[in-house]
């Protein structure tokens, strides 16, 4: 998997410090919203031109990574 800490970052004076895809700024909720939604790799890629392909298999990345953390969302079965 690749490691999307060389491909995001963070920075307070950058979209008030929301994670974004590394020299854009173009905020990493943005990628996964659009995945979400359905939109292709190469949908995403046009609709943001800064972004690279890298920067979209470190959005998912970084979302797996998240969904490992049983403090999170505590799920509650019914």
């Amino acid at each position: 998997m690749i490691d999307w800490r060389q491909h995001l970052s963070s920075d307070p004076l950058i979209c008030h410090g929301q994670l974004c895809a590394k020299g854009t700024r173009v905020l990493v909720t943005n990628i996964l919203d659009s995945l979400a939604e359905g939109a292709s790799r190469e949908e995403i890629l046009r609709s943001y031109p800064s972004l690279k392909p890298e920067h979209i298999d470190a959005a998912i990345a970084y979302a797996a990574e998240l969904a490992h953390e049983e403090s999170l969302l505590p799920l509650h079965a019914e």
